[in-house]
């Protein structure tokens, strides 16, 4: 049987899979320049492979090509779905729909008095100094505009007029709109309006109906009424893209990652929960292997082709409930992942009078220069010039018919175009590799401060964290990072390249509930919170998404029941989260703790206000193991490398032995300067800098001055 992880990323596509088919690995071993193939022992094996989330002229579907190709079929014969055991991914479809405004027709059905609060929101003023205000697209084409009413205490003062709500909306639906938003005010506490205009709604035959108050739970109008909206905006996206998929895999069990780091079932993926689907993946796999490799204070890297993602972790996950994505407000909580674009596809250009480095990417297709796309210099081209990526050590999947090597030679004229171009301009006399080197720095300088706002900016000292480096690009840069922000630790595990894929692998089945309070935390309240928190309970144990492969009478030993309260002091805002507990002091505790800590303040005098609970249930997935490596080589043998190579840093050309990870073994050390090359990425290590293998097959990387 098959089990599948894939990621689809901007750039790249990766997939991960666990086989115990002999069959599948004798085939696929005769291609060791495509497939990377670990054995786990007991007839069990890791299969990782990436391919061009893009590539039109070969295939519809990247995530369904890598299967195909896995199991070694033709492009007319339909998958053999009772070998696939379960297919879990994260996708890119629906956030690149939000950054393309690509969704679907979207009316907004809204209170009466209230159809332009999602435009005007929140007055915020993110550009102080901007002589001209530019609004964020709205999601929605139309506006229904219902005469209904609810006071803050559940009165009813105005009933549905349902003749008229149903002309209305029948209008909308003549033009062609299918999907509906619906959002009224104190609906998050007293749904029953908006539950009449659903069932109405669907009598007129809208496909998709989203509820503020199934969807967010919560007060707030605003944030409320444009999470509806995305949520009808991208769930038949969504639902088209996962009933492609499914198709070409009938009764295989498929699951998708959601934003908060937790899997679901298909039939339940909804697209207020797709946003950082892929992102996410990640997290949950750097978060697990670094756990694995005896790291607790992490900081998670993810460069990618397209963008960077960087995530903290002390403990458990971080996760956010008010958030803002491609101008889009979301009341959702996702994992707190801070993003940029950089990646190795960020185009590199001059402006005349200094360097730029994105932030558009060239993405996949044309993808840098070197792609044979007729792209332009990337970041990826910056390190080919630098001697830091060798096309021979690159998958050659590039060019019309997808078999080509990385083009060096467009590369070295390109950046000698570039570095005439810069001196007739400012007169500074630069060879191609210093241009190369100016644009690295600053693109190190841009990610190394994304990790400092989700670090030092936040009262940690990133000095005692890892950093867990992933991404096709992440090992590329990781000794530059971590020598900008002084960190000692860099955790490289042996699947980083496709770590977001390898995470939909170790993620948990997550399963949340939430619901608006508003209330003063006393001690009187605590019976109520406990009576509500018991209900949200049973909501998540009944939720249909819960699908679990293990036997029932075990199953509570696998299941975690999470209890967190989110408050606020009184006539603040600003919403923190801590965990449930009967003693209201531990929890005011907490808050006080975590208030300081986030704003370097408290103000005692001033009431805690539950602002909203929830209840997550987490189910124990069963995860892949990692096989223990022996030494064979004596101690004081070193590893032989493949070639020297020329590698410019720290201002000067060096001499840099390359070796195949394959040929390291455990308590093997490699001094800087290095590239240590594998199927899925390029690991530099800088001068000053030590890697070190592990017999868990983890890379270790450490400075050593």
């Amino acid at each position: 049987m098959l089990k599948v992880f894939a990621d689809r990323g901007g750039t790249f596509t990766d997939i991960v899979a666990v086989t115990d088919s002999q069959l599948i690995i004798d085939r696929l071993l005769k291609h060791p320049e495509r497939f990377l193939i670990v054995s786990l022992g007991d007839r069990q094996w890791v299969i990782v492979y990436k391919l061009l989330s893009e590539n039109p002229e070969q295939y519809q579907d990247a995530a369904i090509q890598g299967i195909r190709d896995i199991l070694g079929l033709a492009a007319n014969q339909s998958i053999p779905t009772t070998e696939i055991e379960v297919v879990k991914m994260g996708t890119t479809v629906a956030t690149n729909a939000l950054l393309e405004r690509k969704g679907d027709r979207v009316v907004l059905v809204i209170t009466k008095g209230f159809k332009d609060a999602l435009r005007i929101g929140y007055q915020n003023r993110p550009n102080i100094f901007a002589r001209q205000i530019i609004l964020p697209t709205m999601l929605y084409e139309q506006v229904v505009e219902v005469d209904e009413r609810y006071d803050a205490q559940g009165n009813e003062l105005i009933p549905v007029n349902i003749e008229q709500v149903k002309e209305d909306l029948q209008a909308v639906y003549n033009l062609g709109i299918r999907s509906c938003a619906i959002v009224f005010m104190h609906s998050y506490n007293y749904p029953q309006h908006e539950e009449i205009v659903a069932a109405i709604a669907q009598q007129v035959g809208f496909t998709q109906i989203s509820i503020s108050h199934q969807v967010s739970p919560l007060m707030k109008l605003v944030s409320r009424g444009d999470t509806t909206v995305v949520d009808a905006y991208l769930t038949p996206i969504l639902q088209r893209y996962i009933n492609q998929v499914a198709n070409q895999l009938p009764d295989v069990k498929l699951m998708f990652m959601k934003s908060d780091g937790g899997l679901v079932a298909a039939a339940q993926f909804q697209g207020k929960d797709s946003i950082l689907s892929g992102p996410a993946g990640g997290i949950v796999g750097a978060v697990q292997t670094s756990k694995r490799a005896g790291f607790e204070l992490i900081i998670t890297f993810d460069m990618g082709g397209t963008s960077t993602d960087v995530a903290h972790f002390k403990g458990e996950y971080e996760r956010q409930l008010d958030s803002e994505i491609a101008g889009a407000r979301m009341r959702v909580p996702v994992l707190d992942i801070h993003t940029i674009a950089a990646g190795g596809g960020s185009i590199l250009f001059f402006d005349g009078s200094s360097y730029r480095v994105g932030p558009e990417s060239a993405g996949s297709n044309p993808g840098p220069a070197s792609y044979r796309r007729g792209g332009k210099l990337a970041v990826t081209d910056a390190n080919i010039m630098l001697g830091k990526i060798h096309p021979q050590y690159f998958p050659s999947v590039f060019g019309i018919d997808g078999n080509l090597p990385l083009d060096k030679e467009v590369v070295s004229e390109k950046f000698q175009q570039l570095a005439t171009e810069i001196q007739l301009v400012t007169g500074n006399n630069r060879t191609p590799e210093e241009v190369a080197a100016g644009f690295m720095a600053i693109a190190v300088e841009n990610m190394a401060n994304a990790i400092k706002k989700i670090s030092l900016q936040r009262g940690y000292d990133v000095t005692e964290y890892a950093l867990c480096c992933f991404g096709g690009a992440g090992a590329q840069v990781a000794c530059l990072i971590a020598d900008t922000l002084g960190m000692k630790n860099i955790f490289l595990h042996p699947y980083a390249g496709v770590l977001s894929a390898y995470g939909m692998g170790l993620a948990d089945v997550r399963i949340m509930r939430e619901l608006g309070v508003e209330k003063e935390l006393t001690k009187e309240l605590i019976p109520q919170l406990q009576q509500l928190i018991k209900s949200l309970a049973i909501q998540v144990r009944n939720g249909e998404a819960i699908e679990i492969d293990v036997p029932e009478d075990i199953r509570t030993t696998r299941e975690e029941l999470v209890k967190k309260v989110n408050l606020k002091y009184e006539g603040s805002n600003s919403t923190l989260t801590v965990d449930f507990a009967f003693d209201i002091l531990t929890m005011q505790q907490e808050f006080t703790e975590l208030h300081k800590n986030s704003y370097g303040f408290i103000q005692a005098e001033k009431s805690l206000i539950v602002e909203s609970i929830s209840v997550e249930l987490i189910q124990k997935m069963d995860t892949p193991e990692e096989p223990l490596l022996s030494r064979i080589r004596p101690v004081n043998e070193m590893p032989i490398p493949v070639e020297i190579v020329k590698m410019f840093t720290a201002n000067k050309w060096h001499d840099a032995p390359v070796y195949q990870r394959e040929d390291l073994q455990p308590g093997d050390k490699i001094k800087g300067s290095a590239i240590i090359v594998e199927k899925i990425s390029t690991i530099v290590v800088e001068p000053n800098w030590e890697a070190r293998l592990t017999n868990h097959n983890h890379l270790i990387l450490e400075r050593i001055h």
